[in-house]
């Protein structure tokens, strides 16, 4: 398993790492997230991407709250 902790990863690395993430077809284009807002801090080595995980998933819960659940519209 790769290491991509802040300590050993560049900025450009990470980057890179983020890029690869990027669906070719860009299926994110239907929805509000933003792939490079979400891993900002990761990017700029403020946060780790677990980090970046737990708070987009917490936001995620909210929103699935609120909207009274997936699949549910």
């Amino acid at each position: 398993m790769d290491d991509y902790s802040i300590a050993n990863t560049t900025k450009q690395q990470r980057i890179e790492l983020i890029r690869s993430w990027q669906p070719e077809d860009e299926s994110f284009d239907d929805n509000d997230l933003d792939i490079w807002e979400i891993y900002r801090d990761y990017i700029d080595g403020k946060k780790e991407i677990a980090e970046c995980n737990a708070a987009i998933s917490k936001t995620l819960e909210y929103f699935v709250e609120e909207d009274g659940g997936l699949g549910e519209g």
